[in-house]
């Protein structure tokens, strides 16, 4: 059974305090210029070309002592004098700010808690290895979406020790027998086919309109005087 419940009027923290749980998948739409050209580079999933609204995945680890949900993903974290490019655990907190991700989600698929607890023994030891971020995987993934015949093969630019988000989740998830994507190879997973998931999955999201940037909404007020003379 699939149940997709979609959810308005909440922040991003309540939406993720209120539907995190250990071994669910969390996805979210940023609207920094990395997430903006992974959103269109998925639009090739859709009939009518629109960009995904999806643009990172990760795994839900569970509320820990200091009273926060944490997550394991694979993610560029560059902050001053501290980079992390890699598979790593953080606080779910760094998704709240619902200007900088407008769109949501939450994916249960029943997990069994021996499959809970193996999913997330595995993500962890790809954290303690030290499993890396892979950017030209990404280039790869994208060549894959452009032409379709090579989604089910190994991804073009693979290579050791590492992932990207969504080839993270579907390969930990591959661990217990799960295939998120089927048909696409784990490292040519991108995070529209993770929302599309066909297995038994209870789903629930939350999209809001991306905000437009400060240029973006300058050209629409001019656009919109310039309509107004027109009409004169």
């Amino acid at each position: 059974m699939i149940e997709t419940i979609q959810v308005a009027g909440l922040t991003n923290q309540e939406f993720f305090e209120t539907h995190a749980r250990p071994g669910r998948i969390g996805l979210i739409g940023g609207s920094e210029p990395l997430n903006r050209l992974i959103s269109r580079a998925q639009r090739h999933l859709a009939e009518d070309r629109a960009w995904s609204c999806w643009t990172h995945a990760f795994l839900f680890q569970g509320k820990r002592h200091d009273g926060h949900h944490w997550v394991i993903e694979s993610d560029l974290d560059i902050r001053r004098k501290h980079i992390r490019l890699g598979v790593q655990e953080n606080r779910i907190a760094k998704y709240f700010d619902a200007e900088q991700y407008a769109s949501a989600a939450v994916i249960d698929l029943g997990l069994k808690p021996e499959q809970e607890q193996q999913l997330i023994a595995h993500a962890l030891e790809l954290v303690s290895s030290g499993v890396r971020y892979s950017m030209r995987e990404i280039v790869g993934t994208v060549w894959a979406l452009r032409h379709p015949k090579w989604r089910p093969r190994e991804n073009l630019l693979a290579r050791e020790q590492a992932f990207y988000c969504s080839a993270f989740v579907s390969h930990v998830f591959g661990r217990i027998g799960l295939d998120l994507a089927a048909g696409v190879a784990q490292k040519n997973t991108a995070p529209e086919d993770i929302v599309r998931i066909t297995l038994p999955h209870t789903k629930w999201l939350m999209v809001r309109e991306v905000p437009s940037s400060p240029t973006k909404r300058l050209i629409k007020r001019v656009r919109a005087k310039l309509r107004g003379r027109s009409s004169e």
